[in-house]
């Protein structure tokens, strides 16, 4: 009995400082790669050569998805669904004690966290120092008998059987490895203020090749399995996080993610749909039809994933032509094409800048979501305008562009997804 007692009290005053710190909620700047705040930032790209960038990312994200599934569907190799060169949002943090800043990617389709450590021979080049994990008082190897080291995918012992070790290989061939550990990480919250997490369980990765970005240095997994930061938060945050992204076009302001209190979505306009659950890792939500001028295109119901890390919207094939269809006879500008094939419906807007694209409801499992022109297509050039909804065969994902200017709630213990508009710019 004394040793459960002190046991508890040991715990407590662990999370004392968490929950010191995150009382009342917390909220955190995201960081789109392209925003000058960024490490990935080219002032050289304009804003055309930004959105073809990002279509790109989202064409390869979405095959590798796909490809990923059909891998652990048939019970072949683990892969994890991000994809590491597609980071589209970064978030700044210290790790360890004394601190450590890295850029990491931030990722709703991923769940563990990871960045590299001393010694590492083979990493990939980065221009941020690496974390030593000698030089911190709070890092601690986790043991291969730790519950925590069976939450990986496939979770392996050192070669002298006490500390757990991990390896995660990226559907686009890329791969990370190292010790499962635990240390402090101290967030940069609203209001200048730290937010100093302790024991948060991560990958020190001591090998890590492929299609790495040099300028970030790991990935903050938010996705729905226990190793991601929102199910490390548990009930501290009551398992509740949001985000709001600003317009892609906004370079001046950054986008926000929120935890506990400042994560709750209220307001008259909030419309709310079941999480499925159905795939591990991944938020989905079931989707249920189209509208379009008050047209409605019927869906024979099927999952669709709300994913921070794709930029445009990927649907079914035949859904994409019945609306690519009943838009062209709405929209009356002359079409044209996309030299490089992402997109499948463009219009030159040369004589008519201002014309008005129509808006697209997307109706979810008793959520209504009406998608304006901002939404749902974008400028491929001066004089072009493409649909941001491209066709892929078995898979559905509402991207970032979607997302813009709402406020996004994730309430986990009751599995349910909000929506509400909002001025990303100024909340």
């Amino acid at each position: 009995m004394a040793s459960t007692s002190l046991a508890l009290f040991s715990l407590l005053l662990l999370l004392l400082p968490l929950l010191a710190s995150a009382k009342g909620g917390f909220s955190i700047e995201l960081i789109h790669r392209d925003s000058p705040k960024s490490p990935l930032h080219d002032p050289s790209k304009t804003l055309f050569d930004r959105v073809r960038e990002d279509a790109r990312r989202s064409i390869a994200r979405a095959e590798r998805l796909r490809h990923a599934f059909s891998l652990a569907a048939s019970g072949d190799t683990y892969q994890s669904p991000v994809i590491p060169d597609a980071a589209i949002y970064l978030m700044e943090v210290d790790v360890g004690t004394p601190t450590n800043k890295i850029f990491a990617i931030v990722d709703t389709g991923s769940d563990l966290i990871w960045t590299d450590c001393k010694p590492c021979k083979d990493c990939y080049p980065q221009e941020a120092p690496l974390f030593d994990p000698k030089k911190s008082s709070t890092y601690r190897d986790i043991s291969c008998r730790a519950s925590t080291c069976s939450y990986l995918p496939e979770p392996a012992c050192s070669t002298n059987g006490s500390t757990c070790q991990y390896t995660y290989n990226y559907a686009d061939g890329s791969h990370t490895s190292g010790n499962l550990a635990s240390e402090t990480f101290t967030f940069r919250a609203a209001g200048n203020r730290s937010v100093k997490i302790p024991k948060v369980t991560f990958g020190c990765s001591h090998d890590s090749q492929g299609t790495f970005d040099n300028s970030s240095a790991g990935i903050v997994g938010l996705g729905t399995g226990n190793l991601s930061l929102v199910s490390q938060l548990g009930s501290v945050i009551d398992k509740k996080f949001s985000y709001c992204f600003v317009p892609h076009t906004e370079t001046s302001v950054s986008s926000k993610i929120s935890f506990g209190a400042n994560a709750v979505v209220s307001g008259r306009n909030v419309v709310s749909t079941p999480l499925l659950g159905q795939l591990e890792t991944l938020y989905t939500v079931s989707l249920q039809s189209l509208t379009v001028d008050n047209d409605s295109i019927p869906v024979n119901s099927f999952a669709v994933i709300i994913d921070s890390g794709t930029t445009l919207t990927i649907l079914d094939p035949t859904l994409v032509q019945s609306l690519e269809q009943k838009l062209t006879k709405i929209i009356h500008l002359p079409r044209v094409q996309d030299p490089e094939g992402t997109f499948s419906l463009c219009f030159n807007v040369s004589k008519n800048p201002k014309e008005q694209f129509p808006d697209i409801t997307f109706l979810f499992d008793g959520a209504a979501l009406t998608l304006s022109s901002l939404n749902t297509f974008v400028r491929y050039d001066e004089n072009t305008v493409c649909l941001a909804i491209v066709a892929q065969d078995d898979l559905g994902v509402i991207g970032n562009i979607a997302q813009q200017n709402f406020h996004i709630g994730y309430d986990l213990d009751n599995q349910r997804l909000s929506f509400a508009p909002a001025d990303c710019t100024k909340s």
